[in-house]
């Protein structure tokens, strides 16, 4: 039974997904000394912020499938590393969205209208109306620095109070944008003509310290900042320093440089709200976020494609007539790598027929993980599959057709191997249940179903082939479940395919190849799955 490691609090939902499939452990992911050990002999491990799972964590887990943070944020993970290993790394990216857009709100309105200062004074015994005047929201220019998933909630929140809508983001379209509401400027126009600025971006190389001393000064006097995103996109001691001088006239922050935090050049100042990163923190984000990172844990040890693998290079939601072609491309994959052999120096994935209307980038990636799974020691999956590739100069392309003459979608693999020879196999998914076949392989036209155990013996047409090797076979003790003959012409080039009950040892092989004898002497047994 695969074994979930819990590092961190999970959802008593979450939970369940896990229960009686899995053995599922716990452990305090904070504590190093407790971590490593127990991730000697797990499959996944499930993490929130606290649990740090980098390279030597990574080592420790020679078995680790998953690593699955119950979150949006990946700061803690090496992905990297993760993804060098096979190791897919998925997280929530959906889980606290709402949760975040609300807090950034939360956090505006507290700053616009001084609510913490007031009611500390007046919990003190301190009638002070006029020292806690505030502004509205109404027909103010908000300017919002990102506009992705929770950007575009704070936009559409905040469209409800009459605001004056601009943002900042390279990334998306102005037609986009313009549907929301909201016109796109550059950042130096976003700071100039903003009366509050909030910000919604990843931290990245590119976004750490994006607004520092010299942009704050170029802000509108009186401006309000807010940070409820990631720590360093805002140089802390730059924000400080212009709500003293009086340039900056608020600010709401939740996310700190180092976290915890427990003391910065903020604290203490007239007009600031900060709170210890709470934009995930509600009941609903926790309980979204454990069942979505359990869902995804379930999906990757079934060998499932998982949507939320940020370390997958064909990402997102598959299309559910995209999705049975899966097994049925990477079963093509094994196939083809030992009908050739080995490796090919190049792979096409060409798709045909109606699924083409859907991005069907994850066929190929599929594919791939099929061709290496018989190739190399690692285990093999959606996630180093590429890399394999790369680092075994195997260049892959991705071909796709509408039109399918022959079948309503086809998927073939075709491939150049060093010698000039070129492989390709073709398969199919036949009637309403959805049944996997192999339709060609090379020029002959072929039906098979792609069964656990396959032996294809490439000859010339001859009498008596057939059934010498069905004797060897039978004195081996291998039964044959499905046989067929293909040939390109009488007397010329054949194909024999089975479908057997066990696999074909090596030197039965060689009696094999010995009987089909020249010119197209080709015997090879396939071990599907």
């Amino acid at each position: 039974m695969p074994v979930v490691l819990v590092a961190e609090e999970l959802s008593p939902a979450g939970l369940s997904v896990l229960s009686g499939d899995f053995e599922v452990r716990h452990v305090d992911g904070a504590d190093r000394s407790a971590l490593l050990p127990a991730l000697a002999d797990v499959d996944a491990v499930i993490v929130r912020s606290a649990t740090k799972i980098d390279a030597e964590a990574l080592a420790a887990a020679p078995r680790l499938k998953v690593v699955a943070r119950a979150g949006i944020g990946l700061d803690n993970v090496d992905v990297p590393a993760a993804t060098t290993r096979g190791v897919m790394v998925v997280n929530a990216p959906l889980s606290n969205i709402v949760s975040a857009a609300e807090h950034a709100i939360a956090l505006l309105l507290a700053v616009a209208r001084r609510v913490p200062a007031a009611d500390a004074a007046l919990q003190n015994g301190e009638w002070k109306r006029s020292k806690y005047t505030g502004v509205e929201l109404t027909e103010k220019v908000v300017g919002v620095v990102g506009l992705g998933r929770i950007g575009q909630l704070v936009a559409h929140r905040l469209a409800a109070f009459g605001v004056q809508l601009v943002a900042y983001d390279p990334y998306i379209a102005p037609a986009r944008a313009a549907q929301m509401g909201v016109r796109l400027v550059d950042l130096d126009e976003l700071l100039r003509i903003s009366d509050m600025i909030t910000i919604h971006l990843p931290k990245t190389p590119e976004t750490l310290g994006l607004i520092g001393a010299d942009e704050l000064a170029r802000t509108k006097k009186g401006v309000i900042i807010v940070n409820a995103a990631r720590g360093g996109l805002v140089d802390e001691q730059a924000l400080a320093d212009a709500i003293r001088s009086g340039q900056v006239g608020g600010a709401g922050v939740d996310v700190f440089v180092k976290e915890p935090a427990t003391s910065s050049p903020l604290f203490g100042l007239e007009n600031v709200v900060v709170t210890p990163h709470l934009g995930a923190s509600t009941n609903e984000a926790q309980e979204k976020a454990g069942l979505a990172v359990a869902r995804s844990v379930r999906l990757a040890l079934q060998g499932e494609f998982v949507p939320d693998a940020v370390n997958v290079q064909a990402g997102g939601v598959v299309a559910e007539d995209v999705r049975p072609g899966l097994p049925l491309a990477e079963k093509l994959g094994q196939v083809f790598t030992g009908i050739a052999g080995g490796l090919p120096e190049n792979l096409t994935v060409e798709v045909r027929g109606e699924i083409t209307e859907y991005d069907v980038s994850v066929l190929q990636l599929a594919a791939l993980k099929g061709v290496f799974t018989d190739v190399v020691e690692e285990q093999v999956t959606y996630v180093n599959a590429p890399l394999l590739a790369k680092e075994r100069h195997v260049e892959v392309a991705l071909e796709t057709h509408r039109e399918s003459p022959d079948y309503r979608n086809l998927l073939t693999l075709r491939g150049a191997l060093s010698d000039g020879t070129v492989v390709s196999i073709s398969g199919t998914l036949v009637g309403t249940r959805q049944v996997e076949k192999i339709t060609a392989i090379d020029a002959f036209e072929v039906d098979l179903r792609p069964e656990a155990h396959l032996a294809f013996f490439r000859y010339e047409d001859r009498p008596g082939i057939v059934g010498a090797v069905g004797e060897l076979l039978g004195d081996a003790s291998i039964n044959i479940a499905n046989a067929q003959v293909s040939r390109l012409a009488a007397g010329g080039a054949a194909l024999m395919s089975l479908s057997l009950d066990d696999a074909v040892p090596a030197d039965i092989l060689q009696e094999i190849a010995k009987i089909i004898g020249a010119p197209y002497a080709r015997a090879v047994s396939v071990t599907v799955g």
